[in-house]
């Protein structure tokens, strides 16, 4: 069999152990086992029992395939990956047998989280192989000789060209101008991690209308403060790159003393909501602000390769401002959600540095693909994927989540997990925008069936 074929059979062995992982956690499953307490078989009377046969026969055929993963897999592998998966198939029946465990003696005490800590081991194990084996195939020397310059930074920046036949078009121009310092693509997804921190932390009936305009209302606000000051720190750098050039501060259409007032007007408007919500929401509203404003784009993505990972944080404190703006304090849910949303960011945002490597580096970012090559930089997506996909399991065994988000992390996490095989395959810009794109549907379609479950009774 081809390397491509061990490749897709062993991306699918990980997508189906990920099943069997978030299945296991749902709390629609461990009540069924209670209905289902002979091992491995019991009679089909009842939806519960049916539900627990159904994990258990899913067991079997994810078994079978890990087995003919290692077998086909054995004679064409490095050590590394024959290790990665010798380590997955012995866990596999210690596994099994904590799954039959549970059925005997209940879902209580230690046995049900080792049984699912177990499952995230085979899981890690599984997506180590195929990260190496993706390597091992489609990988190349392609990290640079010399050591990354941020000289390209100093070069003369173009003059604006925006002309306009009428005032008119002047002004629309304008206020479409204001509007897109705000950042509104970044604006609605980190507004939806919000929306599913408050409903995390409300569930059903705890939410209140002034709650969620306020808390939503002053995160928006703090988004578009952060962005607007991101126009305006980074205007020179922007028209040195393609995909930025066109930017309002970068074509002079706003003024920078406009811009600037603009965004403190923002941001203390976002200050002045968050307040009628507590002072635990303002605080980290602040913090997010000048997190992502001063530390990411003053020191972060000018001076360090691990600018998208540590600037993850910026994207995570929205869930926890979501819970705290129900709570008033921090609670393990939100906590888990904002872990999630900062391991996406790498799998997400590397896939964007893969499509304009030549543009960062013209405007003098050290993104992984302008230091470390394109190779390490996929190798990087698909660790940050599973560790994204682990985490969001981690989150349905700690919350109450029930079958629809584990329907999407599931299918939505197979489909991102697909266009990044395909990445390493192709190694194309469009292969990467497709990644890009799947990366943002998987987050957009995980966050709605958040709010979905936690809402709907």
């Amino acid at each position: 069999m081809k390397r491509p074929q061990f490749t897709t059979l062993l991306a699918t062995t990980v997508v189906g152990v990920y099943l069997l992982v978030v299945a296991g956690a749902t709390a629609t499953v461990a009540d069924a086992t209670a209905a289902c307490t002979s091992w491995p078989l019991c009679a089909p009377s009842s939806v519960s029992a049916v539900v627990a046969l159904g994990h258990r026969t899913a067991a079997l055929v994810v078994g079978l395939l890990l087995v003919s993963s290692v077998a086909i897999g054995w004679s064409d592998s490095s050590r590394r990956v024959k290790g990665a998966l010798l380590a997955a198939l012995a866990l596999y029946p210690v596994q099994v047998g904590m799954g039959a465990v549970v059925v005997f003696a209940g879902a209580s005490g230690l046995t049900p989280g080792l049984h699912l800590g177990v499952a995230v081991a085979i899981f890690t194990a599984l997506t180590a192989a195929l990260a190496w084996q993706l390597e091992a195939d489609t990988g190349r020397d392609d990290v640079p000789e010399e050591p990354f310059e941020e000289s390209v930074v100093d070069a003369e920046p173009s003059e604006s060209t925006v002309r306009f036949d009428s005032s008119f078009d002047r002004a629309r121009a304008t206020l479409f101008a204001y509007f897109r310092l705000m950042k509104p693509r970044l604006m609605w997804l980190l507004a939806l991690v919000a929306a599913a921190g408050m409903s995390l932390a409300g569930g059903p009936g705890g939410l209140t209308v002034r709650t969620i305009v306020l808390t939503l209302g002053g995160g928006v606000l703090a988004i578009g403060a952060s962005g607007t000051f991101n126009h305006v720190l980074e205007r020179d750098i922007d028209r040195r790159m393609k995909r930025t050039s066109d930017r309002p501060l970068a074509t002079e259409l706003v003024p920078v003393r406009n811009a600037l007032a603009f965004g403190f007007a923002l941001a203390a408007a976002s200050l002045v909501a968050f307040l009628q919500v507590n002072v635990f929401a303002a605080t980290l509203g602040f913090v997010a602000i000048v997190f992502y404003s001063v530390i990411y784009t003053l020191v972060l993505k000018p001076n360090t390769v691990q600018n998208t990972v540590i600037g993850g944080v910026a994207g995570a404190l929205p869930a926890l401002i979501g819970w705290v703006g129900v709570t008033g304090e921090i609670g393990l849910p939100g906590v888990v959600l904002a872990v999630t949303i900062f391991l996406w960011t790498p799998a997400h945002f590397y896939n964007l540095a893969l499509a304009y490597k030549d543009d960062y580096a013209r405007g003098g970012f050290p993104m992984m693909p302008v230091v470390s090559g394109e190779t390490k930089t996929r190798k990087h997506i698909v660790w940050y994927l599973a560790a994204t996909l682990a985490s969001a399991g981690v989150l349905t065994a700690v919350s109450d989540l029930g079958v629809f988000y584990a329907v999407t992390t599931v299918g939505f996490g197979a489909l991102f997990l697909g266009m990044v095989v395909r990445l390493h395959r192709e190694r194309t810009e469009g292969a990467a925008f497709r990644a890009f794109h799947a990366s943002n549907a998987y987050l957009g379609a995980l966050l709605v069936a958040i709010v979905v479950d936690s809402l709907v009774v």
